[in-house]
Parts: structure tokens; C-alpha cells; sequence
């Protein structure tokens, strides 16, 4: 049995949804973000990330943290990457060519996205009102400009990223596509890219995923 230790408002949410593409039993143990906390050391305080029950399971103190068996990998791309190699089927790697793209694609959204896309995230709707800088989340939807005119292009031939079909690619560059959403302008005159995102929030296992996350705590 699979053991996924995180919330899904967190990088676990990306797990979660290839977990439920794929049908896969996955047991999850939830662990919140520690700063979210109002005291994380109180004594009835949730199991969080700086417990010393979590950190004997990931010591860099950050969720998802997955363990199969003897392995016990971090990091919720190379978790997905994992998952789709070992049980992906149509989402998981054809060939070895297509493995190097997976790879290639979830540097490409951690690197050249994410940094950006979670500060527009943070700065238009996850801070409260006071803690936001319009200034920040400017500043990122202008670095975006460029990545996102990159992804428009790689997906206008096949409305995918990778074999022209739905894989473990699509939900990890999507997941972090996602944080963008507070910036529609951003979306504006990039019809692949747009319809691609459309296609991916309407697959049920997203669905599935999303409704219980907002469930969760805010």
C-alpha cells in the first residue's frame, strides 16, 4: 500500500489527482503546513510538518512525502513522475524518449512557472487583503509572459504535451499552471494553452480531487 503524507492544500494535490487517474489505493496521512498554525508546538497541535513524527519521514520538514515499501521519495513531481513509470499505463512513459520529456516538462514548470505562478497566487488571493503586494504579483505575471507564450506553443499542435494524449506531463505543468488563474490576463490571447487548462479541470479525477480539498482548513 502507497502511504501519501500531506493536505491537498498543499503539492500533494498533485499526487492525489494522478492517484485517481490511475485508480491507484493510496493511503493518506494528513500533515499540514506548520506556518499555518497558529502554536505548532502545543501539545494538541495537528500533525504538521515540523512534528517529530513527520520529520522522521521527510527531515527537509516540507510535504507530499510518499513511501512504497522501502522507498521513501519526496518532492511531489518526482513523486508523480515515479507513480507513472510504476503504475501510469497511457499516463506513464511509452518509451524512454518520452520519459526524458516528462522529466523535462516538470523542471520546465518548477523552474521557469512556479516561482512565478505562486506569487501570483499569494498576492492576488492566498494572502489576507493587508499581506498582499500588488507590486509582487505585477512584477510575476510580467515574468510569465514569456513561459507561458512557450507552453501556448508546444501545446497548439496536439492540445497536449507529450504523445498527443492526457499524461502524468499535463497534470504536473497544469498543477502549477493552476496558481496563475487570479491573473486572467495572463490566459489572454493563448488559445491552447487556455483550452488545454479547460481540459484538464474538467477531467473527473481533478474534480474529485479539488471537491475534497475544499473540504480541507483554509
Amino acid at each position: 500500500m502507497l502511504t501519501l503524507y500531506g493536505v491537498l492544500r498543499s503539492r500533494a494535490s498533485r499526487n492525489v489527482w494522478l492517484a485517481y487517474e490511475l485508480g491507484l489505493p493510496m493511503q493518506r496521512i494528513d500533515v499540514m503546513q506548520a506556518y499555518r498554525l497558529a502554536n505548532p508546538d502545543a501539545a494538541d497541535a495537528p500533525l504538521h510538518t515540523r512534528s517529530p513524527a513527520f520529520l522522521a519521514v521527510n527531515p527537509n520538514g516540507h510535504i507530499p512525502s510518499l513511501v512504497d515499501g522501502e522507498l521513501v521519495l519526496h518532492e511531489s513531481l518526482a513523486i508523480n513522475l515515479y507513480l507513472a513509470r510504476q503504475h501510469g499505463g497511457a499516463l506513464g512513459p511509452a518509451n524512454a524518449a518520452e520519459d526524458g520529456l516528462f522529466g523535462m516538462w516538470a523542471l520546465w514548470a518548477a523552474t521557469e512557472a512556479e516561482p512565478h505562478t505562486i506569487q501570483v497566487l499569494y498576492n492576488r488571493v492566498g494572502k489576507p487583503p493587508a499581506e498582499r503586494d500588488p507590486a509582487v504579483a505585477e512584477a510575476a505575471i510580467a515574468a510569465l509572459r514569456a513561459p507561458f507564450a512557450v507552453l501556448d506553443q508546444a501545446l497548439a499542435a496536439t492540445g497536449w504535451l507529450v504523445g498527443g494524449r492526457f499524461t502524468v506531463a499535463d497534470i504536473n505543468t497544469s498543477e502549477i499552471i493552476r496558481y496563475a488563474l487570479p491573473a486572467p490576463e495572463l490566459f489572454e490571447g493563448l488559445p491552447a494553452l487556455s483550452a488545454w487548462l479547460k481540459a484538464c479541470h474538467a477531467r473527473p479525477a481533478f474534480k474529485r480531487m479539488m471537491a475534497e480539498r475544499d473540504q480541507e482548513p483554509a
